[in-house]
């Protein structure tokens, strides 16, 4: 329906044609969700946001996956700098809508131009809702520490900075837990208060956390 007889009759009939049809919302963009595992066989880093080429069901198109851990149950997921052998991830890209069970190849494409297979899994669904959350670690050094107290420096090196992450939760490697008192001079030191006494030889230490997103891929074709 709707291929017009020059069109039929400039086709290639030298292999099968396969004819399908689309469900509801299926033409529609959304971001795309699916559970995948690195192939034995490649042995190349995977990073994240590299392109890719994927093949699921009658769709092939090229997508660049943020890959995070598959955590069941929780509403917040941590974001991998690579797509680890031997664990499986969720990649999630912008693509067309689908409903799974789906199959899913995921290929690199080689210098040479020839596809490779870097990794598989299936198609989970659309959830644009998913949260990917990316951390950093900011890491500072006691100057002078005294029972759970200490001033930190190397940290910050403003004190506008001090103030604006005050109210962020302070960590040390040998366990403790404590908070920004409140800054020192100039130059981005501070006063803060743990839970317990820490060492001049212990990191101090700051997570933070940002939501990311998948990257548009440079071409939007869906085959």
């Amino acid at each position: 329906r709707g291929l017009e007889a020059s069109g039929a009759a400039g086709a290639s009939w030298a292999l099968p044609l396969c004819v399908t049809g689309l469900l509801q919302h299926e033409t529609r963009l959304s971001v795309l969700q699916f559970g995948v595992s690195k192939a034995r066989d490649y042995a190349p880093p995977l990073a994240n946001k590299e392109e890719l080429l994927l093949v699921t069901g009658v769709r092939t198109f090229e997508a660049r996956p943020v890959y995070s851990t598959d955590t069941h149950g929780a509403d917040k997921h941590k974001m991998e700098r690579y797509l680890h052998a031997g664990r499986p991830s969720v990649g999630t890209v912008y693509a067309p809508i689908a409903f799974g069970p789906l199959p899913l190849l995921c290929f690199k494409r080689a210098e040479s131009g020839a596809l490779v297979l870097a990794a598989s899994g299936n198609v989970r669904g659309a959830d644009p809702d998913r949260i990917l959350l990316k951390k950093i670690v900011l890491a500072g050094y006691p100057v002078r520490a005294h029972k759970g107290k200490a001033v930190v420096r190397h940290m910050f090196y403003r004190p506008e900075d001090v103030r604006w992450f005050r109210p962020v939760e302070l960590w040390t490697k040998g366990g403790r837990r404590g908070r920004i008192r409140e800054p020192l001079g100039t130059h981005g030191q501070f006063k803060a208060v743990f839970d317990g006494p820490i060492g001049q030889q212990d990191a101090v230490a700051m997570s933070l956390y940002k939501r990311v997103f998948p990257k548009w891929p440079r071409s939007m074709a869906f085959a």
